[in-house]
């Protein structure tokens, strides 16, 4: 019942409010702001209820508690700002529906949101044609800012978390047979699946079996069968966190000893509670720990702590500073018309966050480090392994063809 208590608690903090989902069933609420009222209006958008609500709510409160401190301090320009709040249900097309209405009722002077790859690219187009700059803080495949200049992630993207996973396990590891199993349903499992074994071939690394899995089944051991048999060195599950902890216990059963390996989609409270002991010596990539002892990362699970009374996971961190990367920008544009804001978002550099510092590229991507975790006993996330953007960068660069000699001339005698 947690969770359920948390988000009442949450829909009544000051400064935040939850607007009327936009499908069929709404539950009351306020009417839309008026175009002027002397607020900053910011629309903030993810699953609150549905399959992924884990991640959305964790979201929900990093981006609150960003919001709260800001207007503790004075708001942006003396101006309080308002977090708008819809609910995706964990569906595409619910994801478009409350952008709309977030642009269009609401006139929202920005909008952070979605937490998945998939929803954040509907959310992504509806953006770029109204011309409202949106910063995701969690999608990482590299479609979704090639929407258009209004969208943005201050995370990493696929790419990058892939050939850190790659190298991660061929070099740390010392794995050269690889077993995936994919996620047949999720844009976000097969991206990741696609750079991890790009990455891990061109390393000389060889895939034994690769196969796709149904999300939401309780019972994957006949697939599980034949990945132990395959004998590989290491697993790769680039999914979330439910399926990723069912497959654990049952690959355990089945007595298969091969490290797990897997993604971002990994990090939840949940995924220890659900795949218990099993997980302990797996891996995954993410963007934090909280259990880091660096003090930034310290003083901002103990403020989440104080309000939530829990550890904040990487979706917590991620909205956090995504929220305060748009609150900055915010502040530093000359107006709140959206193509300032725009364009002071394009300009941030080194935004000193929770999961690392934030600067914009030219694809408007955040180059930024990745952690890869072992999970230890009790669920302890312990950080292995901390990559830095320029290693990652140096992996992805194209290896040079050497340049041809030139044939000898002959000597005319």
């Amino acid at each position: 019942m947690l969770l359920p208590l948390l988000l009442a608690a949450l829909l009544l903090a000051p400064g935040c409010r939850r607007a009327p989902a936009g499908g069929g069933g709404a539950e009351a609420g306020p009417s839309p702001t008026p175009a002027d009222n002397g607020l900053v209006r910011i629309g903030a958008f993810m699953s609150l209820t549905g399959d992924t609500a884990q991640y959305g709510i964790s979201a929900y409160n990093g981006m609150t508690m960003a919001v709260e401190e800001a207007n503790a301090s004075g708001g942006v320009g003396g101006r309080r700002v308002e977090l708008i709040v819809q609910d995706t249900r964990s569906d595409g097309v619910e994801t478009e529906v409350v952008v709309r209405r977030l642009v269009s009722d609401f006139r929202v002077h920005a909008l952070l949101g979605e937490v998945v790859s998939s929803r954040t690219l509907a959310a992504a187009r509806v953006a770029q044609a109204e011309r409202v700059p949106m910063l995701t803080p969690s999608a990482t495949t590299p479609e979704v800012t090639k929407v258009g200049d209004y969208v943005f992630r201050s995370c990493y993207t696929d790419p990058h978390q892939g050939a850190a996973l790659a190298h991660f396990a061929a070099r740390d590891l010392g794995a050269r047979r690889a077993a995936f199993l994919i996620d047949a349903g999720q844009n976000y499992s097969s991206a990741l699946a696609r750079f991890i074994r790009e990455e891990f071939t061109r390393r000389g690394g060889e895939v034994v079996f690769a196969a796709y899995y149904g999300a939401g089944a309780a019972d994957y051991t006949s697939q599980l069968r034949e990945v132990g048999a395959a004998a590989p060195e290491v697993i790769f599950i680039p999914g979330y966190y439910l399926e990723a902890g069912l497959m654990a216990r049952q690959l355990k059963g089945l007595g298969v000893e091969a490290p797990l390996v897997g993604g971002d989609g990994w990090d939840s409270p949940r995924l220890f509670e659900i795949g218990g002991p099993a997980l302990v010596g797996a891996y995954f990539s993410s963007h934090y720990s909280a259990d880091d002892t660096d003090p930034v990362v310290r003083n901002f699970v103990e403020g989440y702590r104080r309000l939530f009374n829990n550890a904040p996971d990487a979706f917590a961190a991620t909205a956090y500073d995504a929220a305060r990367v748009m609150l900055a920008a915010l502040a530093r544009a000359p107006t709140l018309e959206r193509a300032a804001v725009r364009d002071a978002l394009a300009a941030t550099r080194d935004f000193p966050g929770v999961t690392g510092p934030v600067t914009f590229d030219a694809n408007r991507d955040a180059v930024k480090p990745i952690v890869v975790i072992r999970i230890e006993e009790n669920g302890r996330h312990a950080v292995w392994r901390r990559v830095e953007p320029a290693q990652i960068a140096d992996w992805l660069a194209p290896t040079p063809s050497p340049t041809p000699t030139p044939p000898r001339r002959r000597r005319r005698k």
